[in-house]
């Protein structure tokens, strides 16, 4: 049968979610917990999508096809008796056959947390992006209307990446502050190899006075990545929350 589950991890101590040979990565000892659990046996995961280098995520989703006839509840207690401390299963649900954590994955929310204050915050520093410059919010909210709806983001894309469409759509932008931090959450349909941490990128910029709310809009109409603001760093990026039609977490 088909186990779909709800993950969140810390992804300090990682080189991302996917595999790569030699290093540690989130999928690598997901896959290692379930092969003890199936006495040896290799099982591949199929996850929402990859997280890269040292981002965090709430409700990152994947799959897997197996024989073993148990509850959804021993899964998820059997697995988090395997998984390091810093990966911790939230959920198990048996899926349909068809089901794909990627393919069938219909909105993706993340949120981007900023530190917003002087003083850097040393138990903070892989949860947040420390700002110490004062950010504008009122700035920030003005110029992300702009990237509201369907458009090609290639300014706001990662240069290496080899993708061709990049047409996406998002359906929120919204900007909060919450306590000395700043919090972005961008939710849509599909995202682009950095796309969140380019959009927020270039807002803190817009936040900092360094672009104009204007110009957002005019980096997104020359579908060139060197128009827009520099990458923010990967530990203030959180995956969220993934959404679909056949499972409910």
């Amino acid at each position: 049968m088909r186990i779909a589950c709800k993950v969140a991890y810390e992804g300090t101590g990682y080189s991302g979610y996917q595999v790569q040979p030699g290093k540690r990565t989130i999928q690598a000892e997901i896959e290692l917990a379930l092969s003890k659990m199936h006495k040896g046996t290799f099982i591949r995961i199929a996850s929402s999508g990859r997280t890269d280098s040292f981002v965090h995520a709430k409700g990152q989703v994947f799959h897997f096809d197996t024989n073993m006839q148990i509850s959804e509840e021993r899964w998820t207690k059997a697995l988090n008796a395997l998984l390091p401390e810093d990966i911790q299963l939230l959920a198990t649900k048996i899926a349909p056959s068809d089901f794909h954590a990627r393919y069938s994955a219909k909105k993706k929310q993340y949120i981007y947390r900023v530190l917003a204050r002087k003083e850097r915050d040393v138990f903070r520093r892989n949860q947040t992006y420390h700002v110490p410059t004062p950010l504008q919010l009122d700035l920030m909210r003005e110029a992300s209307q702009s990237l509201l709806g369907t458009h090609d983001f290639s300014s706001f894309c990662a240069a290496n990446t080899s993708v061709v469409d990049k047409v996406r759509t998002i359906e929120t932008l919204d900007i909060q502050k919450v306590d000395d931090e700043i919090h972005f959450t961008v939710e849509g349909s599909g995202f682009l190899y950095n796309m969140v941490r380019i959009i927020v990128g270039t807002l803190i910029e817009v936040g900092t006075g360094k672009r104009k709310p204007s110009e957002v809009r005019e980096i997104l109409e020359e579908r060139d990545r060197t128009e827009a603001g520099k990458t923010a760093p990967g530990h203030g990026l959180y995956l969220n929350k993934v959404s679909y039609e056949e499972i409910y977490f």
